[in-house]
């Protein structure tokens, strides 16, 4: 599981047209799911996502999570985050899982990150989305499951 994360002021996810999900201050996190990936990885990345102290204390420094300051978070699911460049001009995605799999996988990975942090906003699965953000720092980070293997 790979997941983008980027600590935001704002952050919002248009489908169809129509708002779907919209935090304020706290993490927007870009999740895809590999072929390979197993519940393992699903509570590592949720307890990481949510535990990572990436927000100012009172003295300016990185030690708080989300859980501390109370912030939000917004889980948007992007397989193209398996896309390898490697060769020729089109990127390959067989790494990601398929559809099916990812969905049920991206579903359990939502309740799993709820069960820590209720509220949790979700773009909307295998939709084309406008994601807009106001990027806080700008900290941005990259996660990736296969590290705890």
């Amino acid at each position: 599981m790979r997941a983008v994360l980027q600590r935001v002021q704002h952050a919002e996810v248009v489908a169809d047209g129509a708002a779907v999900a919209c935090i304020g201050k706290g993490i927007l996190a870009l999740v895809a799911l590999s072929r390979e990936d197993t519940s393992k990885d699903l509570q590592w990345m949720a307890r990481k996502i949510v535990e990572l102290r990436i927000f100012n204390d009172s003295e300016g420094k990185l030690n708080l999570s989300l859980q501390d300051t109370g912030g939000e978070l917004l889980v948007v699911s992007q397989f193209t985050l398996y896309g390898d460049c490697r060769k020729g001009r089109r990127p390959s995605y067989s790494n990601a899982a398929s559809p099916a799999d990812a969905e049920k996988m991206y579903e359990d990975f939502v309740a799993t990150v709820r069960r820590i942090l209720p509220g949790v906003q979700t773009g909307k699965f295998q939709a084309m989305m406008d994601v807009s953000l106001t990027n806080d720092g700008p900290i941005t980070l990259i996660l990736d499951s296969s590290a705890i293997k």
